[in-house]
């Protein structure tokens, strides 16, 4: 087994240490991609970074259809992969649409998202993880603050910090309505948890995440060194928000009319493969953490236009 530089639920008290990987892999192969130089370096200094309409009006137009779509296929289907709030049987989240075989399928192959992933992390990617998450109106739940990349280390296997998120905003995220929030700067710093990971954990942790989230005084430590600055990824639909794996970021619940939803594809350096968990348990199921066939992305120079006719058309 691989040496395990973030240690986690190890039974012990939670523990703060510097991150051992770089925030941006810097690769000249890849130094030519979409993003600016300051952008890259607000990336590596923040842990995010946000683009208001990447997508236009027309192309979210058909992200909104094919989210309709995929919810009205899943609504009544009982799985593991479709994730209910907890207290209602209401949508959370579906995951692995990056498989479809249809339109989420050709958007996780976007050329705007991949080129930019492929830039920040040095390398060719492939997807490790897709999933929509829903916070409907009046009715969606908190998404407690945590570090991705801690459970994907502890649970997946993940040996080094070099993934990223890619979130496409589907409806607007507005201040009110349980946006995400991130602490900037907090890519820098890996929060050991406390506590053990439980079998199977995933089958509650995805309704509720208990176990691998940060103590009440490292998350203190790391707003503090931000300066007391929490940010709110708000924007319109169409909008794009990159950020670290490690950084730490959460939502709160959604108490609004308005629901909000959210694409994630979550881009993995193919040099940063899964192994065996760290935690010694059994990996996680395929839908969450995927391990089988994997290839880099060729990147996708369609428009999403382009991809919804030719459906039409079918």
């Amino acid at each position: 087994m691989a040496v395990d530089k973030y240690p986690s639920r190890n039974g012990q008290q939670a523990q703060i240490m510097e991150r051992k990987d770089p925030v941006v892999h810097r690769n000249p192969t890849f130094s030519e991609g979409p993003l600016r130089k300051d952008e890259v370096d607000s990336f590596e200094k923040n842990g995010y970074l946000m683009f208001e309409k990447l997508f236009n009006d027309d192309e979210v137009s058909i992200m909104k259809n094919e989210l309709q779509r995929t919810m009205d296929r899943n609504r009544e289907r009982e799985a593991d992969d479709v994730i209910k709030e907890p207290g209602s049987n209401e949508m959370r989240s579906v995951f692995e649409i990056h498989k479809d075989s249809g339109f989420f399928q050709a958007l996780a192959k976007n050329e705007r998202i991949v080129k930019a992933a492929e830039q920040l992390l040095g390398s060719q990617v492939y997807i490790t993880q897709s999933r929509i998450n829903f916070k409907p109106g009046f009715k969606g739940k908190e998404f407690y603050w945590h570090s991705d990349f801690e459970t994907w280390h502890t649970e997946d296997g993940m040996p080094d910090m070099r993934a990223l998120s890619c979130s496409i905003v589907l409806t607007d995220n507005y201040e009110y309505n349980g946006p995400l929030m991130l602490i900037p700067g907090s890519q820098k710093w890996y929060v050991s948890c406390p506590g053990v990971t439980p079998d199977a954990n995933y089958k509650s942790s995805l309704k509720k995440q208990e176990t691998g989230i940060p103590d009440n005084d490292s998350m203190s430590w790391l707003v503090d060194q931000a300066g007391g600055r929490i940010d709110r990824a708000t924007g319109p639909a169409g909008s794009v928000l990159f950020f670290d794996c490690n950084t730490m970021h959460g939502s709160a619940g959604n108490i609004s009319p308005y629901p909000r939803s959210n694409v994630f594809f979550v881009f993995n350096s193919i040099e940063n493969k899964l192994q065996d968990p760290f935690s010694g348990q059994t990996p996680r199921p395929e839908f969450l953490a995927n391990r089988e066939n994997i290839e880099p992305i060729t990147p996708n120079k369609d428009r999403l236009q382009n991809f919804s006719n030719r459906i039409k058309r079918q």
